[in-house]
């Protein structure tokens, strides 16, 4: 195929003067170079596109390609994943991973959550804070409630998380909603604080076809910040975090059987992470789910949870790419069949 290769290159912003947090959901050259010589290497033609406004520009140029593999996360907007996809599907042009509509609802946690728990996938209890206001008329009440954990209700990467996102106390928690409310703008989400295990289930496929290919334990080091996935643990991993391919058979069934469900009730597509968590008994429950999963090769969580169950990297992206070919082909089938009728 000839496949156009949307995404956001990260020193493209930095040499914009946005800030390395600003940008961390946004991919390296290595990254690109690996899809693209990925791509290559299963005898596809890559057309370099980029960001949205190039996408744009070439588009109105009158380009055109078989099929989009679209990495794009976006800049501005509660809806930024979605954009891209959007104006895709706009001049009918298949793509990678889920569609806009996912991609709204998996950003916003809050209504991720929502969706997810309406299908009875557990997860942690939960409110939103959009100004200081509601810090005071929050639903968890009492003295028993901490501790709780707060982070920015739209973002990836761990941004806005750190050590400070485990709170204990009602001043803790005016604190941190103070300051991720004025850093982000954007609400804040407030969870009850689970202390057990962390887990990353990386699934491929769609809809039925979807899989749950195998499940890391996040595990922080003593170099690490405490207790937390954070951005900086998860920029400085190689000396912060240990991930290990889980072997216990009880817990793999239990975090495939909710990344899968989660997956699905949010229409997730080809590939994607849920990222989960265990409260004091060991009970797991979804945090949130990634449908647009980071793919470096050797840095991004799916593709270390890929290296350690045999997979190498350029089947990886074949199965993404076989996964949306598949799925378009049974839409084209369908639209076939209902206009022969």
């Amino acid at each position: 195929m000839n496949i156009g290769f949307t995404y956001d290159l990260r020193r493209d912003y930095t040499a914009m003067g946005f800030s390395d947090e600003e940008t961390a959901e946004f991919d390296s050259d290595v990254t690109i170079d690996a899809i693209e010589a990925a791509l290559q290497g299963l005898g596809h033609e890559v057309s370099r596109i980029g960001n949205i406004y190039e996408l744009t520009r070439r588009l109105a140029a009158g380009d055109r390609w078989d099929m989009a593999f679209n990495i794009c996360e976006g800049l501005y907007g509660t809806a930024r994943e979605s954009q891209v996809p959007a104006l895709l599907d706009a001049y009918r042009i298949p793509y990678t991973f889920s569609g806009p509509l996912t991609l709204a609802v998996s950003l916003d946690k809050a209504i991720a959550k929502k969706l997810v728990m309406q299908a009875g996938v557990p997860t942690p209890e939960f409110s939103v804070i959009h100004s200081l206001d509601d810090i005071g008329h929050q639903k968890f009440q009492g003295e028993n409630i901490f501790p709780l954990f707060v982070k920015p209700l739209t973002e990836g990467t761990g941004k806005g998380i750190s050590a400070d996102s485990i709170v204990w106390d009602p001043d803790a928690f005016r604190k941190q909603c103070t300051d991720l409310l004025a850093r982000f703008g954007q609400p804040v989400l407030v969870e009850k604080y689970l202390p057990g295990r962390e887990f990353t289930a990386g699934i491929i496929g769609t809809g039925k076809n979807a899989e749950c290919i195998g499940v890391l334990e996040i595990t922080l080091n003593k170099e690490a910040e405490p207790e937390v996935y954070s951005y900086l643990n998860k920029e400085f991993y190689e000396e912060r975090v240990v991930y290990s391919l889980v072997e216990d058979k009880k817990i793999i069934s239990e975090a495939a059987d909710i990344a899968l469900r989660a997956y699905r009730a949010l229409g997730c597509r080809d590939a994607g992470r849920a990222d989960l968590k265990a409260d004091a008994q060991g009970k797991l429950s979804f945090l949130e789910i990634n449908p647009l999963a980071g793919l470096h090769p050797v840095r991004s969580d799916l593709s270390i949870l890929c290296g350690k169950i045999g997979v190498p990297y350029t089947q990886l992206i074949s199965r993404i790419v076989d996964s949306a070919s598949q799925r378009v082909g049974e839409t084209s089938d369908q639209a076939h069949a209902k206009t022969a009728m």
